[in-house]
């Protein structure tokens, strides 16, 4: 009788080190499976939890369309021998005297670096104010070469173009080359100017194009230039272009690979996706049965998914998959995460359980060694 008392003693005290060591705060990667539906709207929570299927993840498919409006799409090819206001042209003259009213020694006269002004004119010794912008240069040539035959004979000129401040682009960011590049016949259109730029730095795949002009601003995936030749758009001068990485992240939290800040490795990514890129689910503590993705939807989604009409604002979503799931893996697959969402992995529940025997074990083996070392002080 004794001996029964004292075993049903040693299963309660045993029992109750382990509730005790279950209810205090042992080490954990985030809130269990039952926190996180606890908290649900469903139960007086304040955000909706639902499980994906075909339907929802065609609902929250939303991926914002890059591309250019057709502001930029309806501008033309600019013509290179239009010339600009801001544009420089290199002009030369001959005369058919031997001391001529601009040349001596039957030199040519060379006037370098002429700068076309803000009203479009240039200053021509003799010729007086030539309109330049909108003309070509050789329609330049006839009106100078018309104005200087009043006062010298048969005079002979040349006007060139050269690459001046209403003919460039300014190409930033992660390109091979920045700097400021002229617009010249091979690179009219912002892909020949990217070429020229010594093209993208960054992955292809990740790369966004954006063209500033005026206070328009256009943006588009580097690899959709290709893609879509319309948007291969014509540059005008004072274009800005800044190539950047796509600064769309998510969060990945629980059990999985690496808990991180992640940038998006790809335009569209899946929920299997995203927990690959952090090094998949962790073999020794992940719950396939809870993966969740948390994130903050428009009142016009969050109705669709829950099949309302009533929600006003941004709603608190918590989307649930089960890999474990004859479907769940590809529905993972279409899930697609979208800038800011968080990607959590519960642990299993036998990974607590784990950790309290190896607690309780841990200190019984620990006050075990104290009671061995006392008795061997006190012999």
């Amino acid at each position: 009788m004794t001996t029964k008392k004292s075993n049903w003693a040693k299963h309660l005290i045993l029992a109750s080190a382990v509730f005790a060591l279950s209810s205090c705060g042992l080490p954990r990667t985030g809130p269990t499976k039952q926190e996180l539906y606890a908290g649900s709207v469903q139960k007086n929570g304040n955000a909706f939890i639902v499980d994906v299927n075909d339907r929802v993840t065609r609902q929250t498919a939303v991926v914002p369309p890059l591309g250019f409006g057709p502001e930029f799409q309806n501008g033309g090819v600019v013509g290179s021998d239009t010339i600009r206001a801001g544009d420089t042209l290199g002009i030369s003259i001959w005369e058919n005297v031997e001391d001529g009213i601009l040349t001596t020694a039957g030199a040519p006269a060379t006037l370098e670096q002429v700068q076309v002004d803000g009203e479009g004119y240039i200053f021509i010794p003799y010729a007086g104010r030539v309109k330049a912008a909108g003309n070509s240069p050789e329609a330049i040539r006839r009106v100078i070469t018309r104005k200087l035959a009043e006062q010298t004979p048969d005079p002979q000129v040349t006007v060139r173009r050269i690459a001046g401040d209403g003919a460039t682009v300014t190409v930033t960011g992660s390109v091979s080359g920045q700097g400021v590049y002229p617009i010249e016949r091979p690179t009219r259109t912002l892909n020949a100017m990217l070429a020229r730029a010594g093209g993208v730095s960054i992955e292809p795949e990740i790369a966004k194009v954006k063209v500033i002009r005026g206070s328009k601003i256009g943006e588009i995936w580097f690899e959709d230039l290709f893609s879509n030749p319309q948007m291969n758009i014509a540059l005008r001068g004072g274009d800005r272009i800044l190539v950047e990485a796509d600064p769309r992240t998510f969060t990945a939290l629980g059990a999985t690979g690496a808990q991180s800040r992640v940038g998006f490795a790809s335009q569209t990514l899946s929920a299997v996706e995203a927990i690959a890129q952090v090094g998949g689910l962790s073999s020794g503590t992940a719950d396939p049965t809870g993966v969740f993705v948390l994130r903050d939807e428009t009142a016009d989604i969050a109705n669709a998914v829950l099949g309302r009409s009533d929600l006003t604002g941004t709603q608190r979503m918590i989307y649930v998959m089960n890999l474990t799931d004859t479907n769940g893996l590809f529905l993972a697959r279409d899930f697609g995460i979208r800038d800011g969402d968080t990607v959590y992995v519960t642990e299993a529940p036998y990974t607590q359980w784990s950790k309290v025997l190896t607690a309780l074990t841990g200190s019984l083996s620990t006050a075990g060694s104290i009671a061995a070392l006392n008795q061997s002080l006190t012999e």
